[in-house]
């Protein structure tokens, strides 16, 4: 894999081994693959990365593993709990349930949600978008990693929200380069990640359909937000021996988890469970 473009960068559109589903039947998938996207379309919205950080930790140092128990909502215990239900619902990468309870999940949602925080369930983080629920970030996360022993390496990730699955894929991955359409998501993102001191973690403003062709390839590829088809651009930034891991909408007009494998044969798609996303647009606002 090529090393991870200098910065500051800027945004270039010139640009799937499925492991069985513990939550319901794997059925191949027919969902198409998007024209790609012009250069003018990219040009009009440049990427402006923002670099966390850069202490260059190891992974055994990652601020996140000496971060103090604390009380209340700051209680391991209470993350904990969390991942106890993640793994009765059939999480069982340790990497994953690792991460999902040390990110402390109530520092990425309103202050007025707080109670709800680790409850299984999608929040409300401004601007018409909303923080996924647990289950699906881990269920994602997981199938993004195909059952990799160690860290992935550079993963993508479409859509940061409020930045909390970003933590997360920073615990599991070696790199995260996560771009976000509006504006202010972006700089609530930026914000709710600065006291992490992540230093593999990049974030980009930009059109997420475009990808992010400087950062290519990517050994994963995780999108929070769903189509009718998937963008060309993904699927080119793709590694092969890549995955990705989307919502797609179906035949039927509902969403589904779609698992995309790109070989030295091509791609295999795989269609998963049903699942609820925000449409996923093009532009940046």
């Amino acid at each position: 894999m090529k090393p991870r473009p200098s910065f500051p960068a800027r945004l270039d559109a010139t640009l799937a081994k499925t492991r069985p589903n513990p939550h319901g039947a794997v059925a191949s998938s027919g969902v198409s693959v998007a024209k790609p996207i012009p250069k003018t379309a990219a040009q009009a919205a440049p990427a402006k990365p923002v670099v966390l950080p850069t202490a260059r930790a190891k992974a055994s140092s990652h601020p996140l593993h000496h971060m103090p128990q604390g009380h209340g909502m700051d209680s391991e215990a209470v993350r904990q709990r969390m991942v106890q239900k993640l793994a009765g619902q059939g999480v069982t990468d340790p990497l994953v349930l690792g991460a999902m309870g040390a990110i402390e999940r109530h520092r990425f949602v309103d202050s007025a949600l707080v109670n709800q925080a680790y409850e299984d369930t999608s929040l409300p983080i401004g601007l018409g978008q909303t923080i996924s629920k647990p289950g699906v970030v881990s269920r994602m996360i997981e199938l993004l990693r195909n059952g990799a022993t160690g860290r992935v390496g550079r993963v993508l990730e479409i859509g940061t929200g409020c930045g909390y699955q970003a933590a997360v894929l920073s615990l599991v991955a070696d790199e995260v380069y996560s771009i976000e359409r509006l504006r202010g998501l972006h700089d609530k993102a930026r914000e709710n990640l600065r006291h992490l001191r992540l230093p593999n973690v990049h974030l980009l403003f930009g059109d997420g359909m475009a990808g992010y062709a400087k950062g290519a390839p990517y050994a994963g590829i995780i999108a929070a937000a769903g189509g009718e088809a998937l963008p060309q651009a993904w699927v080119d930034q793709l590694a092969v021996g890549g995955r990705l891991v989307a919502p797609v909408v179906t035949g039927a007009g509902t969403q589904a988890l779609l698992v995309l494998d790109k070989t030295p044969q091509g791609v295999r798609q795989t269609l998963l469970e049903a699942v609820h996303f925000v449409p996923l647009k093009s532009g940046i606002a």
